[in-house]
């Protein structure tokens, strides 16, 4: 997929919506070999999806090992909106506690003080943490209206091709 391409789909208004949600699917291929999907928090920079972890998650060596990664973000009611993208990795380990984490937790309702008090249990708890930031390399939006997965887009080119005959 082009560059161009997938810049088309990550600024359709619907991505931009999705992308501004704070819970995105994170998949990729443990040590082990078997697959992982786990929800986590993000902040999309207008390039790059920023997901960040403790220095410890078991999840890093998995990443270290095979860096390719497919992310999910979507919604909850029906017909869903979906955006799918895939990518690599890079790691970035950090000292303190990086912007994006604390933005990609902003959407929490809490009060000021409430606030206040999770950033300090927050700094108290992480001497550094890693960000996983992801630049897309591919990208397909899902809204059952305009776009459909690509197996049903298959199906319903073949119905038109047999009413045709």
């Amino acid at each position: 997929m082009q560059p161009n391409e997938i810049s088309e789909i990550l600024n359709h208004p619907i991505s931009r919506e999705l992308l501004a949600r704070d819970l995105t699917r994170l998949a990729y291929v443990a040590k082990d070999g078997t697959p992982r999907a786990v929800p986590i928090a993000f902040a999309w920079n207008g390039s790059e999806i920023v997901m960040c972890t403790p220095k410890n998650a078991p999840k890093l060596p998995a990443l270290r090992h095979n860096p390719a990664v497919a992310l999910t973000i979507d919604t909850e009611v029906h017909p869903p909106k979906i955006l799918l993208i895939r990518g690599r990795v890079e790691l970035d380990v950090v000292e303190g506690i990086p912007d994006e984490f604390l933005q990609a937790n902003s959407t929490y309702t809490m009060t000021p003080e409430q606030r206040v008090a999770w950033e300090a249990e927050v700094r108290s708890l992480y001497d550094g943490m890693v960000r996983i930031v992801v630049t897309p390399t591919w990208a397909k939006l899902i809204d059952f209206e305009a776009t459909l997965p690509s197996a049903v887009e298959e199906l319903i080119r073949r119905r038109e091709e047999r009413t045709r005959s």
